[in-house]
């Protein structure tokens, strides 16, 4: 009375077991592939978004530079109005608030704002912002 029931599998379940595996691998292959490419695409902007803002910075520690060598020449020569010479020797795009001058460097995306403070023995960096719209950038 005992029965025993055998099930047996045929060519045609192997096949589409087979035909299920190699999609799933297929797929996931696909899945790495796009992942990898936007891994690509990500790293290529990162890139560019350093550049962009190490050109910022460059052009910046360059006009802190003429502005130390400015400062240097009116300690050396302070005549009678020392103010005054620093409006009158400003570099182009620099402007004088007070003690401050400030200026900004911008590539069209992002823009760094300086800012820096005329002291008696020289100038000190007070402000360095950066700011960037990301809209034309991420879009």
């Amino acid at each position: 009375m005992n029965r025993k029931s055998r099930i047996a599998f045929g060519p045609g379940a192997a096949s589409m077991i087979l035909i299920v595996v190699v999609l799933s691998m297929s797929i996931l292959g696909i899945l790495a592939l796009m992942s990898a490419r936007s891994d690509v695409r990500l790293s290529h902007r990162a890139v560019e978004v350093t550049r962009a803002v190490y050109a910022l910075q460059n052009a910046s520690e360059r006009h802190l530079a003429e502005l130390s060598g400015l400062a240097a020449d009116i300690a050396k020569n302070p005549g009678e109005d020392p103010e005054g010479q620093w409006e009158k020797r400003l570099p182009d795009g620099m402007t004088m608030d007070g003690d401050t001058i400030s200026w900004e460097e911008t590539d069209g995306v992002r823009t760094l704002f300086c800012a820096v403070r005329v002291e008696d023995q020289g100038i000190r960096m007070i402000t360095r912002r950066l700011t960037a719209s990301t809209e034309e950038t991420w879009n």
